[in-house]
């Protein structure tokens, strides 16, 4: 037995002491720590949820494949509660305990957020497409949507090959998201021929839209794109179909999920909606780019009962980039992860991601799926599904 004793000691301080593997980790039991700030409770909770599930998946996936540098990853989870200070309060609560940080979806707190953790020197993954965020460029801040204006430049390609020349725009003046967005088509819009015959401000509390549809109407508007997230979504878009207005109304991104398709039911048909790649992921052909979505689809559905949503796609397309940085960094250094996401070209479920020195948003317009609902789906139009094709057959 005394012959044991030391042989058992040590083999404790040689299990201890080996496993410092890539990064500079203390042992392999020390998990890489990656923070995720997002809105678990507010008005954004469906889009924050959304995310919280997809980037869980992709932990899961990358643990059961033995995680990373021979570590596996943990989530630090805090609720930002929809609101830019407390976005505040949950990155100073987590900070000093974080590899890197995801989130926040609502773009106000990612506002917030973001000046701490370029101070701090964090590599920080935005699900936010505000484009302020990325314009100017700060080193430690990456964006995972795409930006509002591509959004909008997707809409205007649309609008132009339709052959609408005069449109209505209607943007949440509380929204950071809707502000770019309409900023950047009030901007574009000449560069497609278009003119913006209606230029409606509204707010995030606004329950009643009925003077926008008669501005609308009285106006000669071919089109009304509608910039909003959360709750608008689902309140204009009902009234809309209460108003009679004839004029097709166009709904961006952050309703491309069934928390915008469940409340409105059947009279979500026909609406036009713009998506990632991701949420059309069945209609795509065969190659990379639908490999990676399926990748993330199948078990998704599996979990939840449901495919992935748009904000879905985002956590998920972050959890990829943060993981393939710190792989190619070897290490969790705060500054080697930045250096590797700096040259990062990544296949995610939201596109193929090019970030540069010059260029933190990484994806292109030609990545956004402008769709219809067909039996409560989302389907591409003949048009997107043309422009995706081209794109997921040149990447192979």
């Amino acid at each position: 037995m005394r012959r044991f004793l030391p042989s058992l000691v040590c083999l404790l301080l040689a299990t201890t002491a080996c496993g410092g593997g890539g990064g500079g980790s203390s042992g392999q039991a020390d998990p890489i720590k990656v923070g995720l700030i997002v809105s678990l409770t507010g008005n954004y909770t469906p889009l924050g949820s959304e995310d919280k599930k997809a980037v869980e998946l992709a932990v899961e996936q990358v643990n059961a494949q033995g995680g990373l540098l021979g570590r596996k990853v943990e989530l630090v989870t805090r609720d930002d509660k929809t609101a830019p200070d407390q976005g505040i309060v949950a990155y100073n609560q987590i900070k000093g305990e974080i590899d890197a940080l995801i989130g926040p979806v609502f773009s106000n707190s990612a506002l917030a957020v973001e000046p701490l953790a370029q101070r701090d020197k964090m590599p920080y993954l935005s699900l936010a497409p505000a484009q302020e965020q990325v314009e100017p460029i700060k080193s430690y801040i990456f964006v995972t949507p795409a930006l509002s204006s591509m959004y909008a430049e997707r809409y205007l390609q649309y609008i132009q090959a339709e052959g609408i020349r005069t449109i209505a725009v209607a943007w949440d003046s509380k929204s950071a998201y809707s502000v770019s967005g309409h900023e950047s088509m009030v901007e574009l819009a000449p560069k497609y021929g278009v003119t913006i015959a209606v230029d409606e401000p509204y707010e995030t509390t606004t329950s009643d839209f009925s003077a926008m549809f008669t501005h609308v109407r009285d106006s000669r508007a071919e089109a009304l794109v509608f910039w909003g997230s959360g709750a608008p979504g689902v309140t204009a878009a009902k009234q809309y179909v209460a108003s009679g207005l004839k004029t097709p109304l166009f709904l961006t991104a952050s309703q491309a999920s069934k928390l915008w398709l469940e409340p409105m039911g059947a009279q979500a048909e026909g609406m036009t909606v713009q998506s990632a790649i991701g949420v059309v992921g069945d209609h795509l052909p065969e190659g990379k780019q639908k490999q990676v979505i399926d990748q993330m689809a199948g078990p998704y559905e599996q979990k939840h009962g449901y495919p992935p949503p748009q904000f879905a796609q985002d956590g998920y397309s972050a959890s990829l980039l943060l993981f393939e940085a710190v792989r190619k960094a070897n290490s969790t250094d705060k500054t080697k992860v930045q250096q590797a996401l700096e040259s990062m070209d990544l296949i995610t479920p939201n596109g193929r991601f090019r970030y540069s020195a010059t260029d933190h948003s990484g994806l292109s317009p030609e990545f956004i799926s402008v769709n219809t609902v067909k039996n409560g789906r989302f389907v591409p139009t003949e048009w997107a599904k043309e422009q995706l094709t081209k794109t997921v057959n040149a990447q192979g």
